[in-house]
């Protein structure tokens, strides 16, 4: 059988819990960022967590390997795995796993979308991020189970773009996440055409600060605000239609500066620190706010990559808005070609286990000699670690489930 686990049975499993949806009660404060043109998402899996902090000035929830793998260590789907496992009868251990977790992140998922009566961003099996067949396939299987609550978040990778843009041509909304510069979404934004792309405002502020180079303030709002000129600018000449998220959001004081961005998904701890103590914003910031970072500081560490598209990379990205090559390979020669080599470098076995021990932010000294020669960016660089703390959270889920069985 193609798919061993049916969608009835997922859909039989989820009632299983209790899903009662969620009474909407209004918060004036909230309502003031809808005010200011933002859409509010909520950046959690945790049900509990998001009961009680729940407005009806929420639309959305947005879960990713990290999220889900919080949820499946609690135990809650102990039984679940038991039950997909039997139903499965599947020899190969490591295709049971996978099927058992996507079973269990489309059961996540529903019940999200059924308590809270929202969309729901749902992330892949990280394995796909490399493989454009897969990711189609999955995701457009994952997107089936709820179309009318369903967004597909794929990760900002060579096959991602290829994959994210056969999806959005089958119709199926896509969230291209992991993304860290304008460069990065005006690439997503004309290649991929999702319906949402990414800045990871919090990480990038993250990598200066922890890594000694600065007090990193002002550098993620900058991005996500130059981003959001781009990407409307980008929209208004008909050549995308994607709204861009600010995530990875870290204080009340970083979320107010971000008013006005199409989409700000934010961390419970967040939402319940503004609540308290943030201040209401008046408007829209992004036309408004100036992030003024030291000219030495982008100098140093070539800055400007992140908030600001070379012309060459414009180019390449709209060649590909016509037509897009059929592999990963080709597409990268092509930004080769153009002389983008910094977007997709080619990583080496020792670069990716340095990545992979230091976490999601990259630690500055060994990849210092690169940003200065523009062998690699800080978006590069912060886009493959995230992707790989994801295949850790994700490899975790996947021992849980084994272990259980």
């Amino acid at each position: 059988m193609k798919y061993p686990i049916s969608n009835q049975s997922i859909y039989h499993l989820a009632n299983q819990f209790d899903n009662t949806n969620l009474k909407q009660l209004h918060s004036e404060y909230w309502s003031q960022y809808l005010t200011s043109g933002s859409h509010l998402w909520m950046d959690t899996g945790d049900i509990d967590s998001a009961r009680e902090l729940w407005t009806s000035e929420y639309s959305a929830l947005t879960t990713n390997n990290t999220l889900l793998n919080m949820e499946v260590q609690k135990g809650v789907y102990d039984e679940a795995f038991v039950h997909l496992s039997k139903e499965l009868k599947m020899d190969e251990k490591d295709v049971l796993v996978k099927e058992i977790a996507f079973g269990i992140n489309a059961i996540h998922g529903l019940r999200l979308a059924h308590i809270f009566n929202c969309k729901v961003s749902v992330e892949l099996h990280t394995d796909y991020a490399d493989d454009i067949l897969q990711t189609v396939e999955i995701g457009k299987r994952l997107h089936a189970i709820a179309p009318q609550f369903f967004i597909i978040k794929v990760p900002f990778t060579a096959a991602g773009l290829l994959a994210a843009r056969i999806l959005h041509q089958t119709g199926i909304p896509v969230n291209m996440t992991l993304g860290f510069s304008v460069r990065q979404n005006v690439i997503a934004s004309l290649v991929a055409k999702p319906v949402y792309c990414n800045v990871f405002v919090g990480r990038l502020g993250a990598y200066f600060i922890n890594n000694n180079l600065s007090d990193g303030a002002g550098i993620g709002e900058k991005v996500t605000i130059e981003t959001q000129k781009c990407m409307r600018k980008i929209n208004e000449r008909g050549l995308a239609n994607t709204k861009l998220i600010g995530a990875s959001i870290r204080s009340a004081g970083q979320l107010l500066s971000l008013a006005g961005t199409d989409v700000l998904t934010i961390p419970v701890k967040v939402i319940a620190d503004a609540q308290k103590n943030g201040n209401v914003p008046t408007g829209s910031h992004i036309n408004g706010t100036a992030f003024n970072i030291p000219n030495e500081l982008i100098r140093q560490f070539n800055l400007k990559h992140l908030w600001q598209a070379r012309e060459q990379e414009k180019e390449v990205a709209m060649r590909l808005a016509h037509k897009t090559p059929d592999t990963t390979a080709d597409l990268i020669e092509l930004f080769n070609d153009y002389g983008c080599h910094d977007i997709f470098p080619d990583f080496d076995n020792n670069e990716i286990q340095h990545l992979r021990n230091d976490g999601k932010i990259p630690v500055h000294n060994k990849w210092a000699v690169k940003i200065e020669n523009y062998q690699v960016g800080i978006d590069t660089l912060l886009n493959k670690a995230g992707l790989l703390s994801f295949m850790n959270d994700q490899q975790q889920l996947d021992a849980k489930i084994s272990s259980v069985l």
